[in-house]
């Protein structure tokens, strides 16, 4: 057994930046990447805004020879990880044996698109022959394993809005066990196509004006897309070769509502928050940080409360609770992963990011969501929520060093 696991490398790709210190840097100003949605010209699409990765040119990042087989969650995957091992200071060579277990909630959709527009708008009869190579789940998977040379565990997780998460919690327990020292772990979406997004509009969770979580006046999530990306290891790998530990990942907590597809349940939520703290041997009364899932839909932001509430009892009124899905929007698979990122961030600078756009609380909506600016105070302990549909859910709690 390797006992604990620490954070060595952080990665991001987001509407907030192409690399972690712009992401943090936008989250501790309170600004916003939710912009009017960019690059659909079809008639009838209601979704008229989005969180999605700005100045971004493929070309810059990837070969001539390696893009054909790249969809853009794939792209975004690569640069992330890429990011967090140099910041880790880990080798090539000494990457072989790490593991990769990389989150996404929609896989490559924008070759899937890019499929159905050929066979079915431009009435072609053959798909392109890297079709399932480049689109498959296990896509990003791959390509990390293949540019980064890891011959470890390799594989993907798939959960909705809790991918990235529970990808965390997978490598962290492949590195408890022994079974590698070294993991690159989180999550990857890029689901702005024209089917996804008419998807997301018969869901009718989406908001028209802005995401306003746990706000009276909430109306919905607002899409993103991106990456978010860490190294973890051993503490004794880590200390053994002089790294840089940037937090510790103290525990771990998974449940499932075993209940509806959509409608999220608070006992579900409260159950896996639980969890992550018995595995981290942690009180609640040691937590001063919770970084919400808070989506700015009306069911969610107000189960989120209650299971605080559930867990925390009269704690709970102490906590600091923000959604940084308020800036970088509902990055699906990869929410998690950034969410994660911010959560070590503000354990390391003692910075708690905000809930930009709140506007007063909600009913039900009752706890300190640190409305609209970062507010500076030190924290030992923090823990980061995701609570998918299909009732899926994962909680990580971070400790500072």
């Amino acid at each position: 057994m390797n006992g604990e696991v620490v954070i060595t490398g952080l990665g991001s790709v987001s509407a907030l930046g192409l690399n972690t210190d712009d992401f943090w840097s936008a989250v501790k100003e309170g600004k916003s990447g939710i912009s009017a949605i960019q690059g659909f010209d079809e008639a009838g699409l209601k979704i008229n805004l989005a969180a999605q990765v700005k100045d971004f040119n493929p070309a810059d990042y990837f070969s001539n020879k390696d893009l054909p087989l790249l969809d853009r969650y794939s792209q975004f995957a690569l640069m992330a990880c890429r990011e967090a091992v140099v910041q880790s200071g880990l080798e090539r060579d000494s990457l072989w044996q790490a593991a990769a277990v990389i989150g996404t909630g929609c896989g490559g959709k924008e070759t899937d698109e890019i499929t159905y527009a050929h066979l079915y708008k431009q009435q072609k009869s053959r798909a392109h022959p890297f079709t399932i190579p480049k689109g498959m789940p296990s896509a990003a998977a791959s390509q990390v394993s293949m540019q980064l040379s890891i011959a470890g565990p390799v594989f993907t997780v798939s959960s909705a809005c809790s991918s990235a998460n529970h990808a965390i919690a997978q490598a962290a327990l492949l590195i408890r066990a022994g079974v590698v020292d070294v993991a690159i772990a989180g999550g990857t979406d890029a689901p702005f196509t024209y089917g996804l997004l008419k998807a997301w509009e018969a869901l009718r969770v989406v908001s028209v004006d802005n995401c306003r979580p746990f706000s009276v006046d909430r109306s919905g999530l607002i899409l993103g897309e991106g990456a978010g990306m860490v190294v973890l290891e051993s503490d004794r790998h880590a200390k053994n070769r002089g790294a840089s530990i940037l937090a510790r990942l103290a525990g771990s907590g998974m449940s499932a509502d075993a209940g509806h597809i959509t409608d999220p349940s608070a006992d579900g939520a409260a159950r896996a928050i639980q969890v992550a703290l018995r595995d981290a041997k942690i009180g609640c009364q040691d937590v001063g940080y919770v970084n919400a899932h808070g989506t700015g839909t009306l069911a969610n932001d107000r189960t989120e409360t209650e299971a605080l509430h559930s867990v925390f009892g009269s704690h709970a009124k102490s906590l600091m609770v923000s959604s940084t899905k308020s800036m970088h929007g509902h990055a699906l698979g990869a929410s998690g992963g950034l969410e994660f990122i911010a959560t070590v961030k503000a354990l390391q600078e003692g910075i708690i990011p905000p809930t930009i756009n709140f506007t007063g609380p909600g009913e039900g909506c009752d706890l300190d969501y640190v409305p609209n600016v970062a507010r500076e105070k030190v924290i030992r302990v923090a823990i980061s929520n995701s609570f998918a549909f299909g009732g899926l859910n994962a909680v990580q709690v971070i400790q500072a060093v």
